[in-house]
């Protein structure tokens, strides 16, 4: 593939001072150990990453990304949570009209130069309570029962509901209507392209937990059917003693290898569920306790110190320092992300990070290793706004895939980590982005006061199959896209 530019401004990035922008032009290689906190105007902090464009994304707090191919064009969908204390409810530059943090929908067709094409208002609400955090997308022609014609875009609606959409032509889409409503909260969903079917992270008031599963089949969005609900045993209605932790998300490895991965945690109590897909879906639908337990192959439960924000089926890996052993090396992994959710490292449990898990053996997975920022090679701590793990990229494409996961570390940006070998992880890069004028504070409180610093939010980050990484950021900078760069360069099987 064509080098890019070192750095390309969007056309979008007014929020940008001149002296910012002076600095990035420069892109110096800072050592994160220079800086305690960022200043608006100096550079990216970058180690074998370089940044290739910008999107400020109408200054909204953005979660999660996700890079669609429409025809020959490339488009991003950015779900984002409520607005900020100091920006709730920010003007789409497009309408001109003030509207509450919902979808993004950006051309990055060329990375060099993003442009934002339409924005979906999300529901009224600071943070997690509003917006519309969670995007996926399916083609018509991919879904069993779609409209050839169709791209259909699942979001949240704030806590509330699950909606579609049909976003063929992106800059102007349109409601087709609600799957689910009357809820008390909403998360980070999946849906089968090929099947139609999707599992929905959804808070049923009868349940005695936040979040737990819905399953539907959307084979044909405008159509959908319910098939049944899911949760952990004790979160049930009816049921009795503590309530196990929240769902948080989950991922399916479709009809192939008949697994769905679920976790369960974000900082604490962590648990991860392997589940037997065919059974999931087609086993008996009341929630009883053994009717919950029926699908489950195995199940880790973490310390009570660590979640389960992510847990992403990696799939049978050949680890080349097993190959000689009689056993082989051949190992089904699962990567289990942590989230921290404290300022400046105030966790009452502990640094949330990465860990890997051999689930070769799917009754008795085992976590085999882990991967961790050390906090004073950047002074993290002291930077303002969380430091610990957060998220990796879900794309299956093979440019990343079982070699490099990107992991969003907070304020210290996005890492780049050589997963060939996941019993022993390697850093091979970071992207540490520049604060603007946008980015808003994160305060704890000293003495019964506030004190408040601007810092970096990395949150989520996706990937696309030419090898371009997406950043955004919980603190309003936007989405930053970057690339590999020298020798880590080499670990992308680029097109």
């Amino acid at each position: 593939m064509k080098r890019h530019p070192l750095l390309h401004i969007s056309t979008r990035t007014a929020l940008l001072s001149a002296s910012a922008i002076a600095g990035l032009t420069a892109l110096a290689v800072v050592p994160a150990m220079s800086q305690q906190q960022q200043q608006v105007g100096a550079p990216p902090e970058a180690k074998n990453m370089r940044l290739v464009g910008h999107n400020d994304l109408q200054a909204r707090s953005a979660y999660q990304p996700v890079i669609h191919r429409q025809g020959d064009r490339y488009i991003a969908y950015v779900g984002h949570h409520g607005g900020t204390k100091s920006v709730p409810n920010p003007v789409n530059s497009i309408t001109g009209q003030a509207e509450f943090n919902g979808t993004s929908i950006v051309d990055v067709t060329d990375p060099k130069q993003p442009k934002y094409l339409a924005h979906i208002p999300g529901d009224e609400g600071l943070g997690e309570r509003g917006g519309a955090q969670m995007v996926r997308l399916c083609d018509g022609k991919t879904l069993p029962k779609g409209d050839p014609k169709a791209v259909y875009l699942l979001r949240v609606f704030g806590n509330k509901a699950h909606e579609i959409w049909n976003v063929a032509d992106p800059a102007a889409p349109k409601k087709i209507g609600v799957i689910s409503s009357n809820l008390v909260n909403t998360h980070k969903n999946w849906w089968e392209c090929d099947t139609g079917i999707a599992y929905l992270v959804s808070g049923l008031k009868e349940w005695r937990t936040r979040r737990m599963t819905e399953i539907y089949d959307l084979s044909d969005p405008s159509k959908p059917i319910k098939i049944r609900d899911y949760g952990l045993v004790g979160q049930q209605p009816g049921a009795t003693g503590t309530v196990p932790t929240d769902l948080h998300g989950m991922i399916s490895t479709g009809v192939k290898d008949n697994r769905v991965i679920f976790a369960y945690g974000t900082n604490k109590g962590g648990v991860v569920q392997i589940v037997d897909r065919e059974k999931l879906l087609t086993g008996p639908k009341e929630p009883t306790p053994d009717n919950l337990r029926a699908p489950v192959i195995g199940q880790l439960d973490l310390l009570p110190l660590n979640g389960a924000h992510s847990a992403i089926p990696l799939g049978r890996m050949k680890i080349a320092e097993f190959g000689r052993d009689m056993a082989g090396g051949n190992r089904n992994i699962i990567m289990i992300v942590n989230e921290s959710l404290a300022n400046e490292c105030q966790e009452r449990e502990t640094r949330q990070m990465v860990f890997f898990v051999d689930a070769t053996i799917e009754s008795r997975p085992m976590v085999v290793s882990n991967f961790n920022v050390p906090e004073a090679s950047g002074n993290f701590c002291s930077r303002g706004g969380r430091f610990g793990a957060h998220s990796t990229q879900e794309s299956t494409a093979p440019v990343f895939h079982q070699k490099v996961a990107f992991v969003t570390w907070f304020n210290a940006g996005v890492r780049a980590v050589d997963i060939r070998d996941p019993y022993s992880p390697k850093e091979i890069g970071y992207f540490i982005p520049s604060i603007t004028e946008a980015t808003t504070e994160r305060c704890i409180k000293v003495n019964g006061k506030d004190r408040c610093k601007i810092a970096i939010q990395s949150n989520n980050v996706e990937t696309d199959d030419r090898g371009y990484v997406y950043v955004v950021d919980r603190a309003n900078t936007g989405m930053h896209i970057v690339e590999l760069s020298g020798e880590a360069r080499s670990m992308a099987d680029r097109k």
